[in-house]
Order: C-alpha cells, then structure tokens, then sequence
C-alpha cells in the first residue's frame, strides 16, 4: 500500500495530538479508510490547504491497521468552492457516508456517485433535493438494503398501485390493510421503481431513505 497512489476525498479530520490530523478519506480503492496526517497543523506545512472537503485528492497510505499513516498527498483536481445550501448538502453527503459506509471496504460505484453528487451541487441549485435523493439511493444499494419495489416481499405479487405497503426491515415491502405514516401507496413505490423523481416520486424517496437508513445512524 505504501507504494500505491489512492483516488481520494476528505469526509472529516480532527485535530490529533499538537501537530496532526486524523482524516476520515473516501478512497476509490479501499472505500472509507482513516488515516493520521502527521505535521499538518504546524505553520510550516504545506499540506494542510489540501486536506479540505470535496478536494479530489491523490494520497499514500501505509501501516497495517485501521488507522493508516498519511505518507504522500497531492492534489487531484481544483478545489470546489462551495457555499449557501450547496454546501450544506455537500456536508450532509459527507457525514452521512462517513457514519454509514463500513470501512475498508472498496466501494467503487459509490464512489462514482459520491464524485457525481460534488460536481453536480452548485449555488443556488434547484435539482438539490434530486442529487441528494440520488445518493442516498446509491448508498442504500451499497449497503445491500436497497428494497424491491415492484413486488411485495410477503406474498411474491406485484404491487398494486392502489394497494399501501410497509418496509419491513431485511424483508421488504409488504401490504398493509390502512395506510399509516410509515406506509407507502403502490403509486409511489413504482414511481420509485422506475426513478420518476417528479415532486411526488422525490416525497417518496426522501421518505424512503430516511427510513432505510435510519438502522444505520440512528
């Protein structure tokens, strides 16, 4: 590992010690790995401008732990500078996928749609809601929790878009009698099912990861 450049970006750093940092990096290859960045704080360095949020990094990494020793770090691409709701989106993407993503594990498509999501966050953007959603999907199929929403877990039918239908966790989406606060109508579930990310369809998936993803952060 000592030896080999990662594709990397900053989810999260702390201060370690008087001089050091200990950085969370999503990396292309090893997926979400922690490492400590020695020396970076003192005046005289000059690798700590690098270490910042959405900076496309390229980094080396060696020890044999699970915190690894930052060795090389250089800078991969321009520094994104964002601000108002795009930057509040950008950090949410960034803690969501540190406290959900396991570690050490490559997750290569997520890592895409991480890259994705940062490009696509602009001031003032619009399409906020919809990059998000998009993330928090690719992160639920990273996870392996992503449900099926064309058929009903319980009893293998196709789901009705008139009927309601409840996620059971590690199961699926099973009928309902009455729809509920944490129910979804069959409407939904195949608009979910074939991404229409209309005003109804991101109501639905914003509803969904939340409730995904919630056994994940609490």
């Amino acid at each position: 590992m000592a030896n080999s450049w990662l594709n990397a970006y900053v989810l999260h750093r702390r201060p370690y010690r008087e001089t050091s940092f200990i950085v969370d990096f999503f990396t292309l290859e090893l997926g979400r790995v922690s490492a400590v960045a020695r020396g970076v704080r003192s005046a005289k360095s000059d690798r700590r401008s690098l270490l910042q949020p959405f900076q496309a990094l390229r980094v080396q990494l060696s020890g044999k732990s699970d915190l690894k020793n930052l060795t090389q770090l250089e800078s991969n691409g321009a520094l994104r500078m964002l601000t108002g709701n795009a930057l509040y989106c950008a950090l949410y993407v960034n803690e969501i996928t540190n406290r959900v993503l396991p570690g050490g594990v490559e997750a290569a498509e997520l890592y895409s749609a991480y890259a994705t999501a940062l490009a696509a966050l602009q001031p003032e953007q619009a399409a906020a809601e919809y990059i998000l959603r998009q993330y928090e999907l690719a992160l639920l199929q990273e996870l392996g929790v992503m449900p099926d929403f064309t058929t009903d877990a319980a009893s293998n039918d196709p789901i009705e878009p008139t009927f309601h239908y409840e996620l059971v966790p590690e199961l699926g989406f099973c009928q309902v009698k009455q729809a509920s606060k944490f129910s979804f109508s069959g409407t939904e579930l195949l608009m979910l099912a074939e991404q229409d990310f209309s005003p109804p369809g991101l109501k639905a998936a914003k509803r969904l990861c939340r409730l995904a993803l919630h056994p994940f952060v609490g």
